[in-house]
């Protein structure tokens, strides 16, 4: 099932006031970037993060999706209606991934 381009819009909009949100459809998807990082995506209209340590304690009663065939396990964001919270969440996801590359 593809993503709704209105789940994708109430997302921007929770995170609007966080820097440099973006987005790239992908499959009927979306990938969500934050400072330049894949820090999660909406799938089957829902808000997915990476599952990393910091999101892990952030939401420790959260469930473990795989998104797509032969994709990782991510978390199943939960509270996206608190946006502080999930401001938060981006920061700490973000913080925690490796920088993007540059490119040549």
């Amino acid at each position: 099932m593809a993503s709704s381009r209105e789940y994708l819009d109430f997302i921007l909009e929770q995170l609007s006031g966080a820097e440099t949100v973006s987005y790239r459809p992908m499959m009927g998807e979306y990938v969500l970037y934050y400072r330049g990082r894949v820090i999660g995506g909406i799938y089957d209209d829902r808000f997915l993060v990476k599952d990393v340590k910091t999101a892990a304690a952030m939401m420790p009663d959260a469930e473990k999706v795989i998104p797509y065939p032969g994709a990782k396990e991510m978390l199943l964001a939960d509270n996206v209606e608190d946006r502080d919270f999930l401001r938060a969440l981006l920061d700490a996801v973000a913080d925690e991934l490796p920088a993007p590359k540059k490119g040549k």
